[in-house]
């Protein structure tokens, strides 16, 4: 992920190693990450039980606040592409018992269609 990007709020992909590394304490037995990315100090993670969103608060960073939702939590989600004058995609994902989406942007260095599909495949089984 490149300056710009982490100054515009663009995510960019957290590689496995680093990902289980840094967020591997969170994981249950027999949990597994399959995607990760980040979105300047926040992340957010995809494990085939759930999707965990990490937001590091204060200016330190230092306190963190993870959610975890379950992907039958999920009601549904949408992408929407980078075009030629939006430079970002984003991905939208609605929660059952919320009314506002969560929303991230993507630069296109992120595949978006690779994280809707890896979406699709949790939230579909």
């Amino acid at each position: 992920m490149g300056l710009m990007d982490g100054l515009m709020g663009n995510a960019g992909v957290i590689d496995l190693g680093t990902a289980n590394d840094e967020f591997g304490r969170l994981l249950g037995h027999g949990e597994q990450i399959h995607g990760a990315y980040r979105l300047v100090r926040d992340a957010f993670v995809f494990t085939n039980r759930r999707l965990i969103l990490v937001d590091k608060q204060g200016i330190t960073g230092r306190k963190v606040e993870y959610h975890s939702f379950l992907y039958k939590s999920i009601t549904h989600f949408s992408v929407e592409t980078a075009g030629s004058f939006d430079l970002d995609a984003e991905l939208k994902i609605w929660i059952s018992g919320s009314a506002t989406p969560i929303q991230k942007q993507f630069s296109k260095a992120v595949d978006i269609y690779e994280v809707q599909a890896l979406l699709a495949h949790f939230v579909a089984s």
